[in-house]
């Protein structure tokens, strides 16, 4: 026999294996074409910043979600002739929020970025070019 309960907040149902031999009746709702989030980018069609868009990455609801949306809305609706130069508070107490989660927030090491420099300035087209000419004239 199926049942529910509720618990605070939470709503506890219980199902018995009948119930789940019968095909579901339940209809999905078709799409609300008014939805303001629905498919408006990053910035509504009333200036407002859409905090759920994809484009996002989640940065709005993670952690450091509050220390992003200050940042983010500050240079949004910055008029300094420098946007966002009147942000940078906002953007310390970002970086600050993020380094103390690495794992969700990964920084590039400047020790990393300093080799795939030097990797880079390896194979210029001129010393390939140049190894290229030695290999052809031994």
């Amino acid at each position: 026999m199926s049942y529910c309960r509720q618990e605070g907040k939470d709503r506890i149902i219980f199902a018995t294996k009948e119930d789940h031999e019968t095909p579901s009746s339940a209809e999905l709702v078709a799409d609300d074409p008014d939805d303001p989030y629905e498919e408006q980018g990053l910035i509504l069609p009333n200036g407002d910043i859409n905090w759920n868009c994809p484009c996002l990455g989640g940065m709005a609801s993670g952690p450091c979600g509050e220390q992003f949306k200050s940042a983010f809305s500050c240079f949004h609706y910055s008029t300094e002739e420098i946007k966002g130069s009147d942000c940078v508070d906002q953007f310390r107490a970002m970086q600050e929020c993020m380094q103390k989660y690495p794992d969700l927030y990964p920084q590039e090491d400047e020790n990393e970025e300093k080799e795939k420099l030097s990797k880079d300035l390896e194979t210029t087209p001129v010393e390939a070019a140049a190894a290229k000419e030695e290999r052809g004239s031994s």
